[in-house]
């Protein structure tokens, strides 16, 4: 397939997505993303990622593709030339751990974690959504020793997605430290709703709750970048911030 073609036919499937017409928008992305599988790993999950979408959409279960997308990170992760070994490991974990294959998320995570760069870029501005003044003094505190210097803090979910949806009308691309148990609205509703919004925005949850959590497991399958429980150390939140880092990287 020429790269023309191939342009053509993801613009047609998504008009179709656009259209709600899944079905055959399905099949144009699953077709594309077959013919890409052994020549252009990224390209190929991406085109999977979208032909999950259309299912889900539908109200089907996606855990083929899902499961094609997250094999094909970690193909990329192993090509001698990959530009972001970490990024990659650490979306097929995400992958995996929405699939419930616990045992292979842990395996890629573990992998990405070994080799994360200590060095982080800052230029994102970090949005704190936390109720207790405590924690969230805690948590601005840390970022700042990371570097960074635009932080924003909100005492509860809807003036958090507020202040999201702003700066994504501004062209930011926010790091979010959620909190899970919030007084308005659970924090796995406004991870859901953040990701509606902005596909590639990271979430790093912070909850108290275990990750076994029905809550937890259900926050985390939604596509937020990393976990952390409370009570956490700054070790902890430098790990989650690279994770996020990393992440978005891979996405540019």
């Amino acid at each position: 397939m020429s790269i023309l073609d191939s342009k053509t036919n993801c613009e047609v499937a998504l008009t179709h997505l656009k259209n709600k017409q899944f079905i055959t928008a399905h099949n144009l992305f699953l077709n594309q993303a077959n013919s890409m599988k052994k020549t252009d790993y990224l390209k190929s999950a991406l085109l999977y990622m979208l032909a999950a979408e259309c299912k889900t959409r539908q109200g089907k279960e996606s855990k083929d593709e899902i499961e094609q997308v997250g094999n094909l990170f970690l193909q990329y992760s192993k090509t001698k030339n990959s530009k972001n070994i970490q990024g990659a490991l650490l979306c097929a974990s995400k992958c995996f751990l929405s699939l419930g294959e616990y045992d292979k998320a842990k395996i890629s995570y573990q992998k990405a974690k070994s080799i994360l760069s200590s060095t982080i870029e800052i230029s994102r501005p970090i949005v704190i959504i936390d109720d207790s003044k405590a924690i969230a003094m805690k948590l601005q505190n840390y970022v700042e020793k990371l570097g960074y210097g635009e932080i924003l803090v909100y005492e509860n979910g809807k003036d958090g997605l507020k202040g999201c949806q702003k700066l994504f009308s501004e062209n930011k691309q926010p790091i979010i430290l959620l909190d899970m148990g919030l007084p308005d609205l659970d924090g796995d509703e406004i991870a859901t709703k953040l990701l509606k919004e902005k596909i590639d925005l990271q979430i790093i949850v912070i909850t108290a709750d275990d990750k076994t959590t029905k809550r937890v497991n259900k926050t985390i399958s939604s596509g937020v970048a990393a976990f952390i429980q409370k009570p956490f150390t700054l070790d902890e939140i430098k790990n989650a911030v690279n994770i996020a880092e990393s992440e978005y990287s891979l996405l540019q």
